[in-house]
């Protein structure tokens, strides 16, 4: 049995500790520690190998809140799961690499290394092709980089282009004009631009 004790302003216990201590029951099920707060420490008992993986991902969510974001469940399944794969140390890399700020002041960052990969990689070269699940950020992160480059000046357009895969019927017989014909293919690049720009700032034009 050993134990580890590391320090953290009492602001931010609440925060890293999670409603109702959430996030810690999570880190001391997982690791079969005990974890215990006593005033700016926190004092972390298990076997060693354990204890030394709870206390990385401890200073993971500490980093987090820092940079000013808040805690999600996804953001402590996805370190454990980095923790456990021995990549704790690229993790931090995520909350000093910001894209970009919504309209609303919400700061938009890289939420796992392969979106960290993925954002270099445009960065990088002049043509990336984004491939994976649904949900796993491709178009959001693309139009992110794509709204950041416009307002930097390294663009001086942004082109939305999206292939119309059907269901059932052709894109000809569906009702109204094209722009509301387009539009369903369109609506997660439009949905991304409002949230990063704000509504009102497109002209449609056909082409």
């Amino acid at each position: 049995m050993e134990q580890e004790k590391i320090q953290i302003p009492a602001s931010m216990i609440s925060a890293v500790f999670g409603s109702y201590d959430e996030n810690v029951k999570k880190i001391q099920k997982e690791y079969d520690v005990t974890v215990i707060n006593r005033g700016d420490d926190i004092l972390i008992s298990g076997e060693n190998t354990n204890v030394k993986k709870a206390i990385q991902v401890i200073n993971s969510l500490i980093n987090i809140v820092k940079s000013g974001q808040t805690i999600e469940e996804q953001n402590i399944n996805y370190i454990i799961t980095e923790v456990n794969e021995k990549h704790s140390e690229d993790i931090d890399k995520l909350n000093s690499d910001i894209i970009c700020m919504t309209v609303n002041g919400r700061t938009l960052r890289p939420k796992t290394l392969g979106q960290k990969h993925y954002i270099d990689s445009i960065k990088n070269n002049t043509v990336i092709f984004g491939i994976g699940p649904a949900g796993t950020g491709k178009t959001y992160l693309a139009m992110a980089m794509a709204i950041t480059a416009f307002k930097n000046g390294e663009v001086n357009r942004i082109i939305l282009t999206r292939p119309a895969i059907e269901a059932g019927e052709n894109l000809g017989f569906l009702p109204g004009d094209l722009q509301q014909k387009v539009d369903p293919y369109l609506r997660p690049l439009y949905d991304a631009l409002y949230e990063i720009m704000g509504s009102g700032i497109y002209a449609w034009q056909d082409s």
